[in-house]
């Protein structure tokens, strides 16, 4: 067995246990290329069905150094709930934090597509609804220790809940919503989307190019957390997440994740 699948089975039997890292599984990667061929081999362990990706933030410098602004991950069909549900889980001895995200749903597949401007991009949406990515790892440094090793261990994503769509969304007035969160009613973060590089539709375009690299397209039915409007705020078991859109909100409390069974 080499480092990446060494490093890919410990994440995949992490996560499946909901059971903490102390320490990085092996090596760390060095380039996009190793981070995502764990995450490849990761995905095909586990064998969920993935309904979305995630894409993420890459900040200076090392965006410059590593040729990237952003980074994806899996979403498996399991981890999407809509806001109806009370509660997310989260590995409490490992990393966790809450995200007020812009939700979209793509249309038209990206098969046979590339380097598309936001513009190109918007055509293959068919709906954005505002949510709350839950990011979790077994590895308590993921965040810390940089995006390649956040890449390593699917992005750092652990569920996604989906709340009401956004009116008139085409247009992309939502752009400038102010959106505050909020960690048991004490405000953490307030900001627009306009600040996020060149917004949500800007990361379908990105994650496009990120998947046809992998052989993978976006599909019909499929959804893209497009990255945290306010920041990644860090939370634990019994806190309370909230994130004010505009007019529209979203919530959930957060809990401690249970052994996940796995079909045999």
């Amino acid at each position: 067995m080499d480092n990446r699948d060494r490093i890919a089975h410990a994440f995949v039997g992490a996560r499946q246990q909901a059971q903490g890292l102390p320490t990085y599984p092996g090596e760390r990667p060095t380039t996009l290329t190793d981070a995502y061929a764990i995450q490849d081999r990761a995905i095909a362990i586990d064998g969920r069905q993935i309904v979305g990706w995630k894409v993420g933030r890459i900040n200076p410098p090392l965006d410059a150094t590593l040729g990237s602004n952003r980074l994806a991950g899996p979403i498996f069909a399991e981890q999407v709930v809509g806001t109806e549900t009370e509660a997310l889980p989260v590995i409490a001895d490992g990393f966790a934090a809450a995200e007020a995200e812009f939700c979209v749903r793509i249309g038209r597949s990206s098969a046979g597509l590339g380097r598309l401007t936001p513009e190109q991009a918007l055509e293959l949406v068919d709906a954005v609804h505002v949510g709350i990515e839950i990011a979790s790892s077994p590895y308590p440094g993921i965040n810390a220790d940089g995006p390649l090793v956040t890449i390593s261990d699917y992005g750092n994503n652990f569920g996604l809940s989906i709340g009401r769509e956004v009116p008139g969304w085409r247009d992309l007035s939502f752009l400038d919503w102010p959106v505050e969160s909020r960690i048991d009613g004490a405000v953490v973060g307030r900001a627009t989307a306009r600040t996020m590089l060149d917004g949500p539709i800007g990361a379908v375009a990105f994650l496009i190019d990120c998947l046809a690299v992998r052989g993978l397209t976006l599909e019909p039915g499929q959804w893209v957390s497009s990255g945290a409007v306010t920041g990644v705020h860090a939370i634990a078991p019994g806190q309370r997440f909230e994130a004010d859109f505009g007019q529209l909100r979203v919530a959930c409390g957060i809990v401690a994740a249970g052994v996940r069974a796995v079909a045999g």
